[in-house]
């Protein structure tokens, strides 16, 4: 039953994608065909996956596959079945919302082939999880990539677009050549079987590549230049996807890779360090970088940045844990990083639908000629509420519980007597989680008060309306899926897998449930005791006290770089913030002004003089391609000719 519903799954997609590839489609037929393709394959695998999850085991499928060590084999178990649930999930519902956010560009080709790029994504992302097999795991590896390329340079006309879509294939690219080496000489170790898991690979030099061959997919800093480049140039519902599931798939293999290094008390100390560490900058350079940010969908980029080096605090947490033989660490630690994999793919995917939404009514990403949308989207306005408070951690939403358990797992590092290690460990998870959470705070209060609150920058945000039922009823859904998991979170902490549940556990996650839903029950009594007491008197609105100015402009209301400029400036030493100020020289002058911007600065100071230098490199050997074919021939005589003379030891 497992197998073929996953099978179905991949099938549905794979016919799909060779479907919205026909020349002959038109109007809204692709639209349809693609995303509800994604919603039945997504269908199947979520079943598939909960079933495992739920009854515990495994599922198997091996099939003969004509290539030197492969084969097709997947093996659903219970990593892989946690990890398979939010990609069926959002992908399912983002291809719902594409039919409607691309349902104007079905007559296109790049419209209709858009949607057979989006479902070979979905069935690459569910054949890398579910691959029992390394050749299988590469070739599905490579084609989620080159998939999400063309999704990212759906809109090639533009030079951003182009320039996004290039820095993500090539960092895309050199985290694949590393998990190359990754495997390559674990295999070679090995039995040669080819086979996903190789129980030679004990090595730190392994451990560092995982982290950095994943780590490149998930986005940690300083690998993570692709995600602001690449997220806003994709349509929105695959923003969703790319940001929501895919990234999870180096969380995924940097999992899978670590259960093949020994037992976890075995694993040196320094190696929960660098996960701390590297998450503990990811976070915090993430959050900042957000904050100085004007494109919607750039912001909720770096924010991805900032919530994978929330995920990567965990791991380390549980890493350290399990070195120092602290149980209770290392429990939470992990329990906390699995539960903010599927919370962080809930809330991201719904932000990023919310943020296509406004970006379609408002004819703009940037956040500064929004404004007063909510009076006029108030369903999306109350889904990206939602969205916004649940990555802020607030209780009684699903961001909460996940942040809460790596806390819990911190702070029992650092009272009692667990060692200098763990205690040193929990405290710099601990600030970092700290700093991180109280900058997000100002960063979503930010971003949705300048989108949804005040009045309309511009007029195009003033003629803006809501959007098509295909757009918002998956944002609803993924909305109510963030109070669910907040809830019910105690439920969920006993299937995740590869985690001993501390005693008490899911009885404190309940409680807290219980608690955190006085503040929205006492804030119901009282908008029905006001409705009570107004009931039979006449009641007037108008506008608040201006101080006596009646005539107040949108220019008059807070910009989104004013009310984060204060934030930014306290860590200015840690991100490039420039500030240009105008001004004529007078001491009453005619006309003053203040900009102030945020670069990347990997991006600014490594990678662009980097790759100016290779650039000038490769340059030099300009020369030695000519198109003269008897010259290239001549090369591969000449390279044939020196492998030939080392093999045989000359």
């Amino acid at each position: 039953m497992i197998q073929i519903l996953l099978l179905a799954s991949l099938g549905i997609t794979a016919l799909g994608a060779a479907a919205c590839s026909m020349p002959f489609l038109k109007g809204r037929v692709a639209p349809l065909i693609g995303g509800y393709s994604a919603a039945a394959a997504g269908g199947a695998a979520l079943l598939a996956a909960i079933l495992v999850l739920v009854n515990g085991g495994q599922a198997c499928f091996s099939s003969v596959w004509q290539l030197p060590f492969a084969s097709f084999s997947l093996k659903l178990d219970q990593l892989s079945a946690f990890f398979v649930i939010p990609v069926s999930l959002v992908c399912g519902l983002a291809g719902i919302y594409g039919t409607g956010y691309m349902a104007d560009e079905g007559n296109s080709t790049g419209g209709r082939l858009s949607w057979t790029w989006f479902l070979l994504l979905m069935g690459s992302m569910i054949t890398v999880i579910a691959a029992s097999n390394g050749i299988l795991f590469l070739v599905a590896w490579e084609t989620m990539t080159v998939s999400s390329f063309f999704l990212v340079t759906r809109y090639h006309e533009k030079g951003e677009v182009r320039r996004a879509g290039w820095i993500y294939l090539t960092a895309s690219h050199i985290g694949t050549a590393l998990i190359l080496v990754l495997f390559a000489f674990p295999g070679a170790a090995a039995t040669g079987s080819g086979t996903l898991v190789h129980p030679a690979c004990s090595h730190g030099l392994f451990f560092l590549l995982a982290l950095v061959g994943f780590g490149t997919k998930a986005g940690i800093v300083p690998l993570h230049v692709w995600l602001p480049q690449a997220h806003p140039a994709a349509p929105s519902h695959v923003s969703a996807v790319m940001s929501g599931v895919m990234i999870k798939t180096g969380v995924y293999g940097l999992l899978r890779m670590l259960t093949c290094l020994g037992s976890p008390e075995q694993w040196p100390i320094w190696w929960g360090w660098v996960m701390i560490g590297s998450g503990a900058v990811s976070a915090l350079y993430g959050i900042l970088n957000a904050l100085g940010q004007r494109d919607i969908k750039r912001i909720l980029a770096y924010s991805s940045v900032e919530n994978m080096g929330i995920v990567f605090i965990g791991l380390g947490v549980w890493m350290t844990g399990a070195s120092t033989g602290n149980a209770l660490m290392s429990s939470l630690g992990l329990a906390g990083a699995l539960l903010h994999v599927w919370n962080h793919s809930i809330f991201k995917s719904l932000l990023f639908l919310g943020a296509g939404s406004v970006a379609k009514a408002s004819g703009t990403r940037d956040i500064e000629l929004t404004g007063g949308l909510l009076g006029r989207m108030g369903r999306t306005g109350l889904a990206f509420f939602t969205g916004s408070a649940a990555i802020i951690g607030l209780p009684p939403l699903n961001g909460f519980t996940g942040e809460f358990l790596i806390y819990w797992g911190a702070f029992s590092a650092v009272y009692g007597d667990n060692g200098f290690h763990a205690s040193v460990s929990g405290l710099l998870a601990i600030t970092a989680l700290a700093l991180a959470g109280g900058l997000a705070m100002i960063c979503f209060t930010r971003l949705f008060g300048t989108v949804f609150l005040g009045s309309p920058r511009s007029e195009n945000a003033g003629k803006a309306c809501e959007t098509v039922g295909s757009m918002y009823i998956p944002m609803m859904i993924l909305a109510v899926l963030c109070l669910a998991g907040g809830l019910l979170a105690h439920l969920v902490v006993g299937f995740l897998p590869g985690v001993s549940i501390a005693s008490g556990t899911p009885e404190v996650l309940g409680r807290i449930a219980l608690v955190s839903l006085a503040l929205p029950a006492g804030m119901l009594l009282a908008g029905a005791l006001r409705k009570i007491l107004l009931s039979g008197r006449s009641t007037t609105t108008s506008d608040t006290w201006g101080c006596g100015y009646i005539l107040p402009g949108s220019r008059m209301q807070y910009t989104a770089s004013s009310f984060s400029l204060p934030a930014l400036l306290l860590f200015r030493g840690f991100v490039s913030l420039r500030l240009t100020t105008r001004s004529n020289g007078e001491y009453f002058p005619n006309g003053l002004s203040l900009k102030s911007g945020l670069r990347d600065s990997f991006m600014h100071r490594l990678y662009e003089p980097l790759f100016r230098s290779l650039h000038r490199l490769s340059g030099w050997f300009s020369g030695m391609q000519h198109g003269r074919n008897q010259l290239y021939v001549l090369y591969m005589a000449a390279v044939l000719l020196i492998l030939l003379l080392w093999e045989l030891g000359v």
